[in-house]
């Protein structure tokens, strides 16, 4: 079998297409054939073999691994090569080409994740034994693989993986611990002295990968590292090691030596004690004085910051945040609530190390240093103005210096805000008047004061009168001119979004929306105009909003920013100021009808250009979304463009469905409610329907409600044409559905049945069985329940013969021997006990309606046995439904009239098409349309008149004596 896997492992890696995915075939079929997993191990182990051949033996290798080494996998690999693989992995530590080398510790990690320590004892004793060798190349890919084994089995989370991880911790940490202290004081000796550079950077890697292995071993190896003299010993260490290797990296540099591998190993460093803060909190307590004179010392000293690099600057100042907002140290407020010694030394510890003048001086130092536009900033502004002005988000603080600067300025402030508010408002005042606009050093500063002033604009609410300072000041500095002032002019613009919702006046919004339209002149730098949008949506997202106010500056805004958005060419910034026209026109409603021809126009262009770009389109679709709602039935105009839209977002077989799929099915709903008549192409939409249905029930709502506006657009078209396949996805989903789902689907046959009750029965027939069966066995839940009664009165007051049918059917499937009376029976005994649940009140007068027209001509012997619960449920229905007027006659209150609609349809929402539409079918609903008082009397009349004076009597003697007398207040017999 070797040399025909080599053979295909060649076709494998072939250029040709066809003879690529030939290959791959046959590779798939010979996953599960026994004897392939060693002949790929041979193949690997077989030096005089094409890399690329080896490469894609043990890429196959680490796919079987995965997919059949598992006891319980469907086709698992035999336990006799498996035991060959265990064998034969562990002698090949002589791979000199590298990315194969750390191929093979990565499928060696694999197999351990599942069989280590129990099935594979001796893996971990013979890399250790290994890499006490003198073999250079051996040692090196013994670390390598336990690197890559500890990071598995530290992986595991369940309790038994845990613990045997803890026993290997305790077996090993001494001895990697002891190796890692020799490698890297041979390499700080080999640094120092100068020694080879080669051999310098193998000592340093392999220090580097002990180290890797020491930090997974002691966030994940001790239940507590401070019971372990050794991890405590360790943890210690690693300041001097950092400070060493800081110094090191320093000299590396000034001979002009490669220091990319020193610096990871000092950053893998601080990952060892933000690793162990985080997962151990509690005994790293001793360690936070040490850790944060370590953190501030290179980061706000000069001395420190002068062997500091950013990557390591950035760890530690996420090292300051961490020690600082763990919820594990409390804060100081609740000390005396708190019993635990350890929590009590952290605060102490904490407020010790931060006295009023090592705030003021981070503060201060986090402001006038880091807080400052770099060179390579402003240089970026200039070329790439666009990606300049994009804010990074996110978890970006991790990774990147302004975030990161960002986001422990406002921790600190926030914690100590008594002690640094003052100081804060000190570097406010000396800078807020404006300054020389050649002085770049001075607006430098100035924009960093104010973009701390932003950050802390909640914490500074009762230190800073804002509307004073933007009436004088900040309207001022928006005036100059100079390029150089731009950096304030972006700057001040950002300030006002920030303070906007948090202290600007209601008579001030005026004046910032003129600034705005100012600011917003195509003129103006591209920096300061997408800050300037910015802030205007951050003011129009508040509370406050009056679109009123705002109606006078609203086109001028209007086309200011669609000119930017024309003019802006980054994927992002175009999401951006779109997602800002957007959030107007949602905000000002139909006041934005006379300004949105240009956009609406433009958006087709923009639609064609996004192709590529799914998040610019899900921004477009957004935009179209709160364009029809507010253009309503006028917004026909736009109906090509919103179909192509629509068609596009929700057909599963298009890529970008993953995407576009939620926010196409509201757009999709937003051009049903304001279509005013059905056209080919939104009817031609519907296609996709299906197809929806059986992807999954995730968007079922929203398919739901698309349903029921195609069934009142165009019934016609709906019952003849488009619902048969529906109805039959429908009938497959109803089982598998939870109550809520159910409900829902029982809503659009409800609909079906309200729109056109003989065609809507004939429709839903295929469903009907399953309904009725069960309401007879009564066995739902009362939300399912009601609708499912629901559904069975309707049938019953619109198509008594599918009625009759429906129930001669359940007859039949329950067995031979049932009759039709005594289902009908059933069903009305159990109707009838699940009525009093029902709790809405239109529901309750259907059902009794529906029960009124069991007592008429036609209606079996069997109903009169239930004569009185019948009677007891349509009285106490006719109680909650009855209302007096004035002269004190008796008025069913949901009957709908030439007079003013009830009550509870005062708040109804009738502008769009499709709400019209609803009304009109409300207008027809027999619940709205015919009166139950009328109907019962009637109903009584005839009963009497079928049954005869003395049987009436004799069944009217049945009714509870209570019931009897509120009957007699409705009807005159």
């Amino acid at each position: 079998m070797e040399a025909a896997v080599i053979e295909v492992l060649r076709q494998a890696v072939s250029q040709d297409p066809n003879v690529l995915k030939s290959a791959e075939e046959t590779l798939k079929q010979w996953e599960t054939q026994r004897g392939f997993y060693i002949a790929l191990y041979n193949v690997l182990s077989n030096h005089s073999l094409a890399i690329e051949v080896r490469w894609m033996a043990v890429v196959y290798l680490k796919i079987g691994v995965e997919r059949y080494w598992r006891k319980n996998a469907p086709n698992a690999i035999e336990d006799n090569e498996k035991e060959f693989l265990r064998q034969h992995l562990l002698r090949n530590f002589d791979e000199p080409m590298s990315p194969l080398a750390i191929q093979l510790a990565v499928l060696i990690a694999k197999i351990a994740r599942f069989d280590c320590p129990r099935e594979w004892g001796t893996l971990v004793p013979t890399l250790l034994e290994v890499i006490r060798q003198e073999n250079s190349l051996a040692q090196r890919q013994a670390v390598l693989t336990l690197h890559h084994v500890v990071k598995a089995l530290a992986s595991r989370r369940l309790a038994d993986g845990q613990r045997l991880f803890r026993e290997l911790t305790a077996t090993m940490f001494n001895f990697i611990l002891n190796l890692w202290n020799t490698y890297t004081e041979s390499f700080l000796i080999m640094a120092s002295n100068g020694a080879d550079v080669n051999q310098t950077q193998e000592t340093l890697e392999k220090a580097l990968l002990l180290l890797r292995i020491l930090r997974q071993l002691i966030v994940n190896g001790f239940s507590k590292p401070s019971e372990s003299q050794d991890a405590m010993l360790f943890l210690k260490v690693v300041f001097e090691r950092a400070r060493t290797c800081l110094e090191c990296r320093k000299t590396l540099a000034s001979r002009g030596m490669q220091v990319d591998v020193c610096e990871k190993f000092i950053i893998h460093l601080t990952k060892v004690l933000i690793g162990v803060i985080d997962m151990h909190p509690f005994c790293y307590v001793e360690l936070i004085p040490t850790s944060l004179e370590f953190s501030v010392f290179y980061c706000f000293t000069e001395a420190g910051q002068a062997l500091a690099f950013e990557r390591f600057i950035i760890q530690c100042l996420n090292l300051i945040k961490t020690i600082l907002l763990s919820t594990y140290y409390r804060p100081a407020k609740i000390i005396e609530e708190t019993k635990d010694p350890l929590v009590l030394r952290a605060c102490q510890l904490r407020q010790e190390f931060f006295t009023p003048e090592i705030l003021t001086e981070i503060c201060s130092r986090l402001v006038t240093h880091y807080f400052l536009l770099t060179p390579a900033d402003l240089e970026m502004w200039d070329t790439q103005p666009e990606n300049f002005a994009i804010d990074d988000g996110g978890e970006s603080w991790k990774y990147s210096l302004r975030p990161c600067t960002e986001s422990l300025f406002l921790a600190i402030f926030h914690h100590y805000r008594d002690i640094l508010a003052s100081v804060l408002v000190d570097l406010m005042r000396q800078h807020h008047q404006p300054v020389d606009p050649n002085n770049l050093h001075a607006i430098l500063v100035k924009d960093a004061v104010y973009r701390a002033v932003g950050l802390a604009a909640f914490d500074l609410y009762d230190e800073v009168n804002f509307d004073q300072w933007f009436s004088t000041t900040l309207k001022e500095e928006l005036k100059v001119r100079n390029n150089n002032y731009r950096i304030i002019r972006r700057r001040v613009c950002w300030l006002i979004g920030q303070w906007t919702n948090i202290k600007l006046s209601e008579e001030l919004r005026p004046e910032l929306y003129k600034l705005m339209i100012e600011t917003l002149n195509p003129e103006e730098d591209l920096g300061v105009r997408l800050a300037a949008s910015n802030a205007l949506k951050q003011a129009i997202d508040d509370f406050q909003f009056d679109p009123e106010k705002f109606s006078p500056f609203l086109e001028p805004i209007f086309s200011l920013l669609f000119s930017l958005l024309k003019e802006v060419n980054e994927c992002d910034t175009k999401m951006h100021v779109l997602s800002v026209l957007s959030f107007i026109i949602e905000r000002v409603g139909n006041g934005i009808k006379p300004h949105v021809g240009a956009l609406s126009s433009y958006l087709p262009e923009l639609w064609q250009q996004s192709e590529i770009y799914n998040m610019l389109r899900c921004a477009i679709v957004s935009t179209l979304i709160h364009l029809e709602k507010a253009l309503g039935s006028e917004s026909v105009n736009l109906e090509p463009l919103v179909v192509g839209v629509v068609a596009l977002s929700v057909d599963v077989n298009q890529e970008g469905h993953v995407y576009l799929l939620e926010d196409g099915l509201e757009l999709w709903i937003a051009l049903l409610e304001n279509t005013p008549s059905p056209t080919p192409p939104i009817m031609d939409l519907f296609r996709n329907m299906p197809a929806l249905l059986d992807q999954s029930s995730e968007n079922l709502r929203l398919c739901l409600y698309i349903i029921q506006m195609y069934v009142l657009l165009s019934p016609q078209d709906f019952f003849t044409q488009r619902s048969t396949v529906i109805i039959e996805s429908l009938k497959t989903l109803l089982s598998d559905l939870r109550s809520e789902g159910r409900v829902m689907v029982l809503k659009l046959f409800e609909i079906c049945l309200r729109t056109s009750p003989q065609q809507g029965a004939e429709l839903i027939k295929p469903v009907l069985l399953k309904i009725f069966e069960s309401v007879y066995y009564g066995d739902e839940y009362s939300s399912v329940m009601t609708m499912q009664l629901s559904v069975v009165a309707r049938v019953l007051l619109g198509s008594r013969d599918i009625f009759v049918q429906i129930i001669s059917d359940l007859a039949r499937s329950i067995g031979t021997e049932t009759r039709e009376d005594i289902v009908l029976g059933k069903l009305i005994h159990s109707w009838v006990n699940a009525m009093p649940l029902v709790t809405q009140i239109e529901r309750r007068k259907l059902l009794a309606l529906a029960l009124c027209s069991l007592l008429g001509a036609n209606s079996p012997p069997t109903v009169l046995e239930y004569f009185p619960q019948i009677i007891l449920n349509i009285v106490e229905t006719l109680n909650d439904v009855t209302k007096f007027d004035d002269m004190g006659y008796p008025v069913d209150s949901l009957m709908i009239t030439d007079q003013p609609s009830p009550s509870q349809y005062e708040d109804v929402d009738y502008d769009t098409e499709h709400a019209q539409r609803q009304k009109r079918l409300l207008f027809n609903d027999p619940v709205h349309s015919i009166s139950l008082k009328d109907t019962l009397q009637s109903q009584l009349i005839t009963l009497r008149g079928i049954v005869g004076d003395h049987q009436f009597d004799q069944l009217m003697l049945t009714l509870n004596s209570e019931i009897d007398e509120q009957l007699k207040d409705y009807i005159s017999l």
